[in-house]
């Protein structure tokens, strides 16, 4: 994850009163202000999520998922009871543990099939319905993205692509295919309707 690379992890210790200013200015929707917060904080997240979920890109998918909850939840932020960088590593490691807890439970519902001789579960093909009309509607969301947004969501997330190797396929800096990949999330939040 190359934008890891890029960013020195800060302390998850102490306060930094800029970083909790940062996330109130967030939770007013400045998107200023979510970019630098999230330079600042990519990396600790992307740190700790890799140290519950171990696998890279599992962990890079959800530091994306992290960053994106902060910009959707940041007016849940409460100074008075404790630091941003607390608040938003509660956050990422919450998310580490659902991925690590679903990761479990879809090879638990495999181990179940199995020992039932390859007959299928009811709830297996409810989620696999669910599974099918959810990536119908993230496509006719992604077909409302710049090409550009497109074309870098696409790679990242569908073609498995780390954000350097996005930038070397695309011929563009790094800083544009962070920005990109910022911009075409948020997009695609409004798009899927998921409340601020």
């Amino acid at each position: 994850m190359g934008f890891v690379n890029d960013v020195v992890p800060i302390s998850v210790t102490g306060r930094s009163p800029e970083l909790d200013e940062l996330l109130t200015l967030v939770a007013r929707g400045d998107e200023t202000a979510f970019e630098r917060l999230y330079d600042r904080l990519i990396a600790s997240v992307f740190g700790l999520i890799r140290r519950v979920v171990r696998d890279r890109a599992q962990a890079e998918e959800v530091a994306q998922e992290v960053m994106v909850e902060v910009w959707r939840t940041a007016a849940r932020f409460d100074p008075a009871r404790g630091s941003a960088m607390s608040w938003v590593m509660t956050v990422a490691h919450r998310r580490a543990v659902d991925r690590v807890r679903s990761a479990q439970a879809a090879s638990d519902r495999e181990d179940r099939v199995a020992r039932m001789g390859g007959e299928v579960a009811y709830d297996h093909v409810a989620e696999t319905v669910t599974t099918r009309l959810e990536g119908e509607r993230v496509r006719r969301c992604l077909d409302g993205l710049t090409e550009l947004q497109r074309q870098a969501v696409t790679m990242a997330y569908y073609g498995g692509y780390s954000y350097p190797e996005v930038a070397g396929l695309l011929k563009v800096p790094l800083g544009t295919v962070k920005t990109r990949m910022r911009d075409g999330l948020v997009r695609l939040r409004d798009c899927m309707g998921v409340e601020r």
